[in-house]
């Protein structure tokens, strides 16, 4: 008798799920200060996104200092103390391993921005009317 299968489905949900828990841990983590850095702890940062590998051995976390301030140096805080918030979310995770972590600056906002802004310039706004009639 075979073991019992997952569905691709049923992994990537999976993925999706430790995803997630990952990303309150480091929320959490943040917000208490718990990582013991002056910038870290100088700094609100959200953690916007995780987002695992399918054998849950790498995450990369998408992260945003509260309005965008000293971003550089809250990116090497975090990496500094990358090895701390691997062994926390190994713990609270109940994991023989920890997930790598890998921080990355949360682009979506600035990208977000940037196509307002196109859609604002006059000329694309002509376009768009003409495109109307």
């Amino acid at each position: 008798m075979a073991g019992k299968q997952s569905t691709p489905e049923q992994q990537s949900v999976r993925v999706l799920k430790v995803g997630e828990r990952v990303r309150h841990i480091l929320s959490e983590l943040l917000a208490r200060g718990e990582a013991h850095d002056e910038v870290l702890t100088a700094h609100s940062v959200s953690v916007t996104e995780v987002r695992m590998t399918p054998d849950l051995r790498n995450a990369k976390a998408y992260v945003k200092p509260l309005l965008g301030e000293d971003e550089a140096a809250v990116l090497k805080a975090l990496r500094t103390n990358t090895a701390f918030f691997q062994r926390e979310v190994a713990r609270r995770l109940g994991l023989k391993f920890a997930p790598r972590l890998q921080f990355q600056p949360d682009e979506s906002f600035d990208e977000a921005a940037r196509i307002e802004r196109l859609l604002n310039d006059p000329k694309v706004a002509r376009d768009l009317d003409e495109s109307d009639d």
